[in-house]
C-alpha cells in the first residue's frame, strides 16, 4: 500500500525553525519527484517547492527562497523540508506529494499533512 507520512510540524515563534519529514513506502521512491504543498486557512493549496527524481530542487513559491530547503535521502525513502526564519504567513498545513510515471500512467500520491503554526 502506498503511504506518505509527514511529521515535524508544530507551533513556533516567528524567526524560528522547523524540520519536516515525509516518509514514503509502497512505490519506487527513486523514480518520483517529491513536492511540498501547503494550504492556509481559507486559501487554496499552493506548491512550495519540489525535488525531482534527479535531485534538482525547484521552487514554486518565491517567498520561501533563502529560507526553505528540500533534500531527499533515497536510501531511506524520505524527504526533508528545512524551514528557517519562519513567518506568520507560513502558517499552513504542509502536505507531501509524490508523482511519477508508471506503465504509461501518471501516478500522484498525497500525504495527510502536518500543521505548522507560526506565532507573531
Amino acid at each position: 500500500e502506498v503511504q506518505l507520512v509527514e511529521s515535524g510540524g508544530g507551533l513556533v515563534q516567528a524567526g524560528g525553525f522547523l524540520r519536516l519529514s515525509c516518509a514514503a513506502s509502497g512505490f519506487t521512491f527513486d523514480d518520483y519527484s517529491i513536492a511540498w504543498f501547503r494550504q492556509a486557512p481559507g486559501k487554496e493549496r499552493e506548491g512550495v517547492l519540489c525535488t525531482t527524481s534527479g535531485g534538482t530542487n525547484i521552487y514554486y513559491a518565491d517567498s520561501v527562497k533563502g529560507r526553505f530547503t528540500i533534500s531527499r535521502d533515497n536510501s531511506k525513502s524520505t524527504v526533508h523540508l528545512q524551514m528557517n526564519s519562519l513567518k506568520p504567513e507560513d502558517t499552513a498545513a504542509y502536505i507531501c506529494n509524490a508523482n511519477g510515471w508508471r506503465l504509461g500512467v501518471l501516478r500522484n500520491y498525497w500525504g495527510q499533512g502536518t500543521q505548522v503554526t507560526v506565532s507573531s
